[in-house]
Parts: structure tokens; sequence; C-alpha cells
């Protein structure tokens, strides 16, 4: 009689990263997101997505100096096009997370009543980060597309524990 092999354990979640135009903070936040689950939990399947509240830039590529930023730390930034949140985005995510408090507001008002998942802030689980919001780089210089990536990769990194914490509970 030969041993079995326990089952591999996968995790299966939808995280939806928000910005106002989706071409700075929420492809950023894709991205890292992306790069940190294959390296931290290979085993999981996470979809992640980003979007926009607002449709200024919907069609766009992520902006050049969000990409620069992130290929400076190792990390891809998807070339998707930018888009802006739709109702079926709080069906088909567990996780939404916005950047910011006035991105947030935004999906505090489009929020279905039935919607079962998070919604909040990505720097909340971070807190020993000092902030509790990625600030807009896009109207300013290399250092602010730096310090908007710095606290993504602290604030994804969090929000990773969160849902292995419970991922594990559910168990």
């Amino acid at each position: 009689m030969s041993a079995r092999a326990a089952p591999v354990t996968t995790t299966r979640a939808a995280v939806l990263f928000v910005c106002m135009g989706n071409i700075c903070r929420s492809p950023t936040a894709q991205g890292v997101f992306r790069a940190l689950v294959a390296r931290e939990w290979p085993d999981a399947t996470l979809v992640v997505d980003s979007a926009g509240t607002h449709d200024y830039q919907i069609g766009e590529f992520p902006n050049a100096d969000a990409v620069a930023a992130a290929k400076r730390r190792g990390f891809y930034i998807p070339h998707h096009r930018a888009r802006q949140i739709v109702a079926e985005d709080f069906q088909r995510f567990d996780w939404i997370l916005a950047m910011d408090q006035r991105n947030l507001d935004v999906l505090a008002e489009l929020c279905p009543m039935d919607f079962r998942g998070h919604l909040g802030l990505l720097l909340d689980f971070a807190p020993e980060l000092g902030t509790r919001e990625v600030p807009d780089p896009y109207y300013g210089a290399a250092p602010d597309f730096d310090e908007a990536l710095r606290l993504i990769e602290g604030g994804t990194l969090r929000l990773l524990d969160a849902i292995r914490t419970r991922s594990a509970a559910s168990r």
C-alpha cells in the first residue's frame, strides 16, 4: 500500500486595486501584488486586477513614470488598458482596495448592499507605514512615483498576510 501525498491546498480569492484613473497607483499595486503572490504563495489562486473610479484615462496604458519606477525596483506593471470600475466588480472581487479616501468614498457610493467582500484602503493593512493613503504621483516627479511604490509594497505585503490569515481561518 502506497502512502498518498496530502492534497495541496490552494486559496482562491480575487483582489481589485482602485485609484482615480487606473494608470499610476492601481496598476502599480496590481503588478507588485502579482509578483509578491508568485514569490511568497505560489500555490494560491488569486485573481488580481485594477480599475479607476473615473473615466479620465479609459483605454490608456499605465503611466510611463509609474512603469519606470516599478522597473527600477524589479516589478512589472501589466500593459493593460485603463478601465473604470463597473457594478459587476462588486460580484467578481472579494477584496476591493482603494489607494486613498477620495476613491474609497466613490467606491462606497457604488457598493451594493449585498457586497460581502472587503472594501477599504490598502494602507489600512500597514499602519506601521504612518499613512492611510498612497499619494497620487501623477503630477509629480520620479521621487513621487518611488514613494508611491514604497507604500504600495508595504501595503500589499500586509494585504497578503491578511488574505492568508483569513484563508487559514476558513479551513
